[in-house]
């Protein structure tokens, strides 16, 4: 068996109309570049991939759309009718953040059926572990409101496909993108059987979500962790707060399969984030989750793209961990490596980082 990529151009026409960065054009908002999430991120990474050879080295497929079935087990159908007939009209925007252009849905729904698809192909042992290029992105998505870039929940809508068809039941989340998962924890808020772990940048977006006493309601009490951690987190906490809490909670739910959303916006050069990440950081998180899966659930591991706005660097940080997941000899150093290390926090702040993870480390162990 091998790793499975899963991708499709498709994804790279998903366009959300006219902005400068975040701000809709119009009044003193001049035009600028567009959305930082564009769809150069990804596709330079597929580029860079094909270009070392690494791509070759995968099982690369595209997937079917999501159908109307596999969104309703998350999505409700008024939302999804008014999605529909917004996309048919041209486009628009109703939620937060998360404007979208003709066609917008089905491409939505392509992404979500990237995602179905790459967790599918590893619990029925087609591939060993796969990672999937969906665009746009989704674990700010909640059942109603689409915000913060995300139109459909795609690992949501995976997590209840593979549920629906039996392949398993017990799966964890591990979201490392900086931005709180708040679709992802709003969706399984109140199940026991989906553990989900948000490593955040604290109040970064949305603002008001991913707070560490947020643990579930109900059965699914416990069943919900936030790590949110202060701006200026580097490489040594990012892997301390894996190490310390991340990896004893997915040993303690000891979980069927494992979920990454995979965003590379706690870059050091991320204009979405405060973060020092790097690409080694990413690489090591992935080494982590990788040996998790191994031990815990058959290696099933599978990552989903999610976030990540430095056009530059994200190729770098998607190669590395491309690297780890299949354990390939192609290599794409980065370019940012050295003036990334220097960067990284002194001992002050590392001591007060490591603090905070501690903290976290006795709410929840």
């Amino acid at each position: 068996m091998t790793t499975a990529f899963l991708t499709d151009e498709r994804c790279f026409w998903h366009g959300g109309g006219a902005y400068a960065f975040t701000l809709p054009v119009g009044g003193l908002v001049q035009p600028g570049a567009g959305l930082p999430e564009s769809p150069e991120t990804k596709r330079r990474l597929r580029n860079l991939l094909e270009v070392t050879g690494l791509l070759r080295e995968m099982a690369v497929s595209s997937a079917p759309e999501a159908r109307r079935e596999d969104l309703l087990r998350v999505h409700p159908a008024a939302y999804l009718d008014r999605f529909r007939a917004a996309s048919e009209a041209g486009g628009g925007e109703f939620g937060p953040r998360a404007p979208f252009g003709p066609g917008g849905y089905d491409i939505a729904a392509l992404s979500a059926g990237l995602a179905m698809a790459a967790l599918r192909q590893v619990l029925t042992g087609q591939a060993r572990n796969a990672y999937a290029l969906s665009r746009p992105p989704g674990h700010h998505c909640l059942p109603e409101l689409p915000n913060g870039f995300c139109l459909f929940n795609n690992i949501a809508v995976a997590i209840r496909a593979a549920q629906a068809e039996g392949l398993a039941r017990r799966i964890a989340v591990i979201d490392w993108d900086v931005h709180h998962g708040n679709g992802t924890e709003a969706i399984f808020y109140d199940d026991p059987e989906v553990l989900t772990i948000s490593i955040h940048q604290d109040r970064n977006y949305p603002t008001d979500s991913g707070a560490a006493l947020d643990r579930g309601a109900g059965r699914g009490h416990g069943f919900n962790v936030n790590l949110p951690l202060p701006p200026g987190c580097g490489h040594v906490t990012y892997l301390e707060a894996m190490d310390r809490i991340v990896l004893p909670l997915l040993a303690r739910f000891r979980p069927e399969a494992i979920v990454v959303a995979c965003g590379y916006d706690a870059s050091a050069v991320d204009p979405l984030g405060r973060m020092l990440a790097t690409a080694d950081t990413f690489r090591e998180m992935t080494r982590m989750a990788r040996a998790a899966a191994e031990e815990l659930c058959g290696g099933r591991l599978v990552l989903v793209h999610e976030g990540g706005y430095s056009e530059a660097h994200v190729p770098f940080c998607g190669h590395a961990v491309l690297e780890e997941l299949t354990g390939s000899a192609f290599r794409a150093p980065d370019p940012l490596a050295e003036v990334l290390a220097a960067r990284q926090p002194g001992p002050a702040a590392q001591a007060f980082q490591s603090g905070q993870v501690a903290e976290l480390a006795a709410l929840f162990l």
